[in-house]
């Protein structure tokens, strides 16, 4: 008995590493039609190009202790800066900062002649 408590006991663990894994994959953030509609550039790429102003995104990067995916936290950042620059009237961010607890900073712009 004393073995197949220990089989449960490492199983136990085993499935809530993998429930924990897979939490830090997962994508919350979704771009809006609006957001769909806004680029982003290198601060070298901005030409023709009216600066609105700037945004901060932030999202958790750690779940139960656990830092998430790093690409996957730029990517979410990179989206919730899309959403905010649609709000600002922008069509294009250019990221102002490195990520740092969960935040980054996107400078919006305003651009003309603007191609995906």
């Amino acid at each position: 008995m004393d073995t197949f408590m220990k089989n449960i006991h490492y199983l136990s663990i085993l499935l809530c590493s993998m429930l924990i894994t897979s939490m830090t994959a997962c994508s919350w953030v979704k771009l809006t039609p609006d957001g769909e509609d806004v680029r982003i550039l290198f601060a070298e790429d901005i030409t023709n190009c009216k600066l609105l102003g700037s945004t901060t995104a932030s999202l958790k990067s750690k779940i139960a202790g656990f830092e998430r995916n790093q690409e996957k936290v730029q990517q979410e950042l990179n989206t919730l800066g899309r959403n905010s620059a649609a709000n600002l009237a922008g069509n294009t961010i250019v990221a102002a900062s490195d990520i740092k607890d969960g935040q980054q900073t996107f400078k919006v712009y305003q651009c003309v002649n603007t191609e995906k």
